[in-house]
């Protein structure tokens, strides 16, 4: 039987790819393109917003832990939510809210209905990922699975590099208002495109049934997901290795390369650019690398830790003002963050069975999230406290590396004896399934 002759109910194992697939997938991926933006629209902004709303560094910083809090709070009710519902509904569900976000951003003319909006954002921001992996995981070969995940993370972050590129320079030119309420508008226009052509799965490729509702479903997809130790594994490499880029970027690079380092406002964005292409290149790299040898995937998490601390700490602890070749050197370090934390996927996806996919990336999509609220609510106390002392304030990202990178080695040969436990079984299963 045919794939457009199969029964809509019926999975005929792995989807086919080609054109359509990219076609359709990349609408998904589009949406979480612009989510990015909205995401890090605030990174180049907050100097403005100091300004704007006449707030401190700790204020500050409120913007951010409020909108990662909605974000990291949001991961496993919206995995169950993908699990549930599919990947159309969630992503339209997505757009919408993180859209009149960033509109009501542009229009708040006070700190307490500006947060409310981030708030609002974070929310919707939070649907977008977990439902591009699933439609990735709809759409392409399991083999696949890797690269088209990096692939997805590495065009999410072009969003980023649209806003330290174009938002950045029409914040200046045009001003708060028009450059985040213009901003808006590609939320309504990506809104059109996913109720027209966005589709969960191809033709033939459905799940056979419904997952049930109530809440035994809930605790039971949750607490299956947890039980597995790639799951486990896959939160704390997503944890350990995504926050330091992640606050860099989302908040606190900006005032410590042009209040901690002296730096002007258009050097500070170059090299935030650099950043984000870096990310970009990495991960296509390690994309490729996990592809082909999944045993590659905790030495890559683990040594981009070590080498992200070197650096961290060269830049932040250099007598005086750091010389542009060692902060070329930390952005460039900082980009493999990003790609590094896409490594915890690759633990919790073969762990957990098709119909607890969304559940489990949303498990492990709360581990990075949550160290980044976390350092972000630190760095903006400490900067307080201390003065605006950034080598006080950004060594608290070493206190939550080392608690990562312990939780890692603890888990890490459990998890590798449950793959190994799962692939064997794998493998009985076929050889008595009769032909």
């Amino acid at each position: 039987m045919s794939a457009a002759s199969a029964p809509a109910t019926a999975p005929l194992g792995d989807p086919p790819g080609g054109r359509r697939a990219v076609a359709v997938w990349g609408l998904g991926v589009a949406v979480y393109f612009i989510a990015i933006t909205y995401r890090t629209s605030l990174g180049v902004a907050g100097l403005d917003a100091t300004e704007r709303f006449d707030i401190n560094a700790s204020a500050l910083s409120t913007f951010s832990i409020l909108q990662l809090l909605v974000y990291a709070g949001m991961q496993i009710p919206v995995g169950l939510l993908v699990d549930r519902w599919g990947t159309k509904k969630v992503l339209t569900l997505g757009v919408v809210l993180f859209t009149i976000g960033q509109f009501g951003f542009a229009l708040s003319g006070s700190y307490a209905a500006a947060l409310a909006c981030r708030a609002l954002l974070g929310c919707g921001d939070a649907m977008t990922f977990i439902a591009v992996l699933r439609l990735g995981s709809r759409w392409f070969p399991a083999r696949r699975g890797p690269l088209v995940a990096q692939i997805a993370a590495l065009i999410g972050m072009a969003g980023n590099l649209v806003t330290t590129l174009v938002l950045a320079r029409f914040l200046g030119s045009f001003g708060w208002t028009p450059t985040f309420a213009g901003s808006a508008v590609g939320g309504v226009v990506i809104l059109v495109l996913v109720l027209l052509f966005l589709k969960d799965h191809p033709e033939g490729y459905a799940p056979a049934t419904a997952p049930p509702s109530g809440g035994g479903y809930v605790r039971s997809q949750i607490a299956d997901s947890w039980r597995e130790p790639g799951t486990r594994l896959g939160m704390w490499v997503h944890f350990t290795t995504q926050f330091p880029g992640m606050v860099f970027l989302l908040l606190w690079g900006l005032p410590f390369l042009v209040e901690g380092q002296g730096l002007d406002r258009s050097t500070a964005g170059e090299l935030l650019t650099l950043v984000v292409l870096s990310n970009m290149v990495i991960g296509l790299v390690y994309g490729q690398v996990i592809a082909r040898h999944h045993a590659a995937r905790a030495p890559i998490a683990l040594g981009t830790v070590a080498v992200t601390a070197a650096a961290w700490a060269t830049a932040v602890f250099w007598p005086g003002h750091a010389p542009m070749a060692v902060l070329v050197m930390l952005c460039v370090v900082l980009g493999a963050c990003g790609p590094a934390s896409m490594v915890g996927f690759d633990f919790a996806r073969p762990a957990n069975p098709a119909e607890r996919q969304g559940t489990a990336s949303g498990i492990v999509n709360m581990g990075g999230f949550t160290a980044s609220m976390t350092t972000l609510l630190a760095v903006g106390v400490l900067l307080d406290l201390t003065g605006d002392n950034f080598r006080i304030a950004f060594a608290s990202v070493f206190v939550l590396e080392a608690l990562g990178v312990v939780q890692i080695l603890r888990l890490r040969p459990r998890a590798h004896r449950r793959e190994r436990e799962r692939i064997v079984a794998s493998r009985v299963e076929a050889v008595h399934v009769p032909a």
